[in-house]
C-alpha cells in the first residue's frame, strides 16, 4: 500500500504528459527518402493499376502492399469485402496514413466474411506510426461458438497507432452464453516484448454492437500511454470501455508491466451501455454493463465525459487477484439515469481480492441513478463501495439522489483510510447513506452518518444544488447554486486544469463542487 501512494504522489502530475511522451525516445527516425506517394483505392479500380487518382487499386490491401513510411492510401466511397492488414511500419514524422477520400464514406464491410475463432475486419499486429481515418467498420457477425467478432484488432510490438473518425458498428455475436458470446468493436493486447504506447482513438462513434461477455473498446496487457477523447460509445450490449489488467488476455505476460496503465478518457460520450438491449440473454438481472471500466488498470485519468441511461456509469473495480485498480482519477463528469450505480469502486463480493487503491473520485455530478434493484435485492447507491477499498478520495462531487436512493453505499467493513468529504447532498425523498452493511438499515441523518463513517465532516445535505434543468436533465448548475465556489481546491493535478465544459477548473483559488466551474 505504501508503494501506491509513494508513487502516485510522483506520477499524478504527469499522467497525462506520459501518454503521449515515448515519442521522445523513439529510434525509429526516418532516413532521408524519396517523395512520399498517394495511392488510391476504389471499388471500380483493378488491381494491376498504379494506384493514381485516375488508376486506383480496387482492393485496400493491394494499395497497402505499396506503400512506404510517409505514404497516404486515399480510399474512395462505396463498400470493401475485405479483411485490411497492415503489411509494414511507418517511422518517425512519416506515418502510414490510410483515409477516407474527403467528402467520401468507405466501408470495410464483414458481411460476407465467414467468423471462426478470434477474427478482425482490420488487423494492426507489430506495427507502429499508422493512422486509420474517417472509416465505417461494420457488419461482422457469428453465431459460432467460441468465436469472437472484432472491427479493429492492436497486437504485439505494435505502437504510434491513431484511429480517427471511424465509425465502428454491427459488430455482433449471436451465441448464446453457453457457447462463449464474445466480440470487440476494438481490441488491443499489449502481448509484444515491449508495451504498446502512444495510440489515440479520437473522434469514434461505436454502436449497436453485441459483445456478449467482453467489452467494445478493451485495452488489456501491455500498454503504457493511450487517449481515448471526443467518442461516443452507444447502443451497445455491454461495457463501454476497459482498462485492464492483461492475466486474462495476456496469461504470459510479465507480471510487473501485464496492465494498461498511463493514460487519458475524456471529453466522450456514453449512453446505452445494457444488457437490457438483449435480455433473452442475461435474464432478469442484466444490469451489469459499466460504460467507463478501469479494472486492474492504473494511472488513468476519466474526465468530462457524459455517462447515462447505462446499467452502471463509471467503475473502479478489480476482477483480478494480480492487479488492484489503482492511481486513477474520476474528475469533472457529469453521470446520471444508470439503471445501477452511478460509480463503483471496489471488487465483486466474494469473488477476488485485487481491489481499488490510491484513487480519486472529485468533482463529479450524480444525478438520479439506481433506477433498479442490485443484485442482492438492495440498492447499490450513487456511490458504490465493496470490498478492499484502501486509501481512496471523494469529494466536492454533487450527488443528486432519487426520492427512495442511497447517496453512498459501503457493503462491507473491508478497506480502510478512505477519505469522503466536501461533497453536496440533496435528494427530495428521505436522505440516505449505508456504511458496512449490504441491506442494513441506512442512515438518514448526515450527523448520524459522519458519526458512523468517520467522514464527511465538511459536507453537506438538503441545499438543492440548482441544477439547471432536472427533467432533460441539464447537470450545470445556476449561478446562485450552493455549489459554486464552495469546494476544496486539492491540486491542479487532481482537480483538473478544465472542467466539464472546457473552461478552467479552479478560479482565485476556488473551485465549485460538481462538474462545472
Amino acid at each position: 500500500m505504501k508503494f501506491y501512494l509513494n508513487i502516485f504522489s510522483i506520477t499524478v502530475l504527469t499522467i497525462q504528459a506520459m501518454a503521449c511522451s515515448k515519442k521522445a525516445v523513439n529510434t525509429d527516425v526516418a532516413p532521408s527518402t524519396p517523395k512520399t506517394h498517394i495511392y488510391y483505392v476504389s471499388v471500380n479500380g483493378s488491381e494491376t493499376n498504379t494506384g493514381s487518382i485516375n488508376a486506383p487499386f480496387q482492393s485496400i490491401n493491394t494499395a497497402l502492399s505499396h506503400v512506404a513510411a510517409g505514404d497516404t492510401v486515399m480510399v474512395r466511397g462505396g463498400t470493401y469485402y475485405e479483411q485490411v492488414i497492415f503489411p509494414k511500419s511507418g517511422l518517425l514524422n512519416k506515418n502510414i496514413t490510410i483515409k477516407a477520400y474527403p467528402g467520401e464514406k468507405p466501408l470495410i464491410d464483414g458481411s460476407k466474411i465467414t467468423v471462426s475463432g478470434w477474427l478482425p475486419l482490420v488487423t494492426l499486429s507489430n506495427v507502429k506510426y499508422i493512422s486509420l481515418e474517417g472509416f465505417d467498420i461494420c457488419n461482422l457477425t457469428t453465431s459460432a461458438f467460441n468465436a469472437d467478432p472484432e472491427g479493429i484488432a492492436i497486437n504485439g510490438d505494435s505502437h504510434d497507432i491513431t484511429i480517427k473518425n471511424c465509425n465502428i458498428y454491427n459488430i455482433k455475436s449471436n451465441a448464446s452464453l453457453d457457447n462463449w458470446r464474445s466480440g470487440h468493436a476494438i481490441l488491443v493486447i499489449g502481448n509484444g516484448i515491449g508495451p504498446i504506447s502512444n495510440l489515440t482513438i479520437t473522434g469514434c462513434n461505436i454502436h449497436d454492437t453485441q459483445t456478449g461477455t467482453s467489452e467494445n473498446v478493451t485495452l488489456a496487457g501491455n500498454i503504457d500511454g493511450f487517449t481515448f477523447s471526443h467518442n461516443k460509445v452507444y447502443d451497445t450490449e455491454n461495457i463501454g470501455i476497459i482498462v485492464a489488467g492483461g492475466d486474462n488476455l495476456n496469461p504470459k505476460g510479465v507480471v510487473a508491466t501485464n496492465y494498461a496503465r498511463n493514460g487519458v478518457i475524456s471529453d466522450n460520450e456514453f449512453h446505452d451501455n445494457t444488457m437490457t438491449r438483449t435480455p433473452e440473454i442475461w435474464g432478469p438481472d442484466r444490469y451489469g454493463a459499466i460504460s467507463i471500466y478501469v479494472c486492474g488498470g492504473a494511472n488513468t485519468i476519466i474526465e468530462r465525459n457524459k455517462v447515462y441511461n447505462s446499467d452502471r456509469g463509471i467503475g473502479l473495480v478489480s476482477e483480478s487477484n494480480v492487479y488492484a485498480t489503482k492511481t486513477t482519477i474520476v474528475r469533472n463528469n457529469f453521470i446520471y439515469n444508470c439503471y445501477r450505480t452511478g460509480i463503483y469502486m471496489g471488487d465483486y463480493l466474494n469473488y477476488t481480492s485485487g481491489g481499488t487503491k490510491s484513487c480519486y473520485v472529485v468533482n463529479n455530478t450524480l444525478f438520479q441513478n439506481d433506477r433498479v434493484a442490485g443484485a442482492f435485492g438492495e440498492i447499490e447507491g450513487e456511490i458504490r463501495l465493496t470490498e478492499h477499498c484502501d486509501s481512496n478520495v471523494i469529494k466536492n462531487n454533487i450527488i443528486y439522489a432519487r426520492p427512495v436512493d442511497l447517496f453512498i453505499h459501503k457493503y462491507t467493513s473491508t478497506g480502510s483510510n478512505n477519505v469522503i468529504d466536501n461533497n453536496l447532498y440533496y435528494t427530495t425523498g428521505t436522505p440516505q447513506w449505508i456504511w458496512n452493511g449490504t441491506n442494513g438499515t441506512p442512515y438518514t441523518d448526515l450527523i448520524a452518518w459522519k458519526a458512523a463513517s468517520g467522514n464527511d465532516a465538511n459536507s453537506s445535505n438538503g441545499a438543492d444544488p440548482l441544477l439547471v434543468n432536472t427533467s432533460l436533465p441539464d447537470l450545470h448548475i445556476q449561478s446562485s447554486s450552493p455549489a459554486t465556489n464552495t469546494g476544496l481546491v486539492i491540486s491542479t493535478a487532481i482537480n483538473g486544469v478544465t472542467d466539464i465544459d472546457g473552461n478552467t477548473r479552479i478560479v482565485n483559488s476556488k473551485i465549485s463542487k460538481g462538474a462545472q466551474q
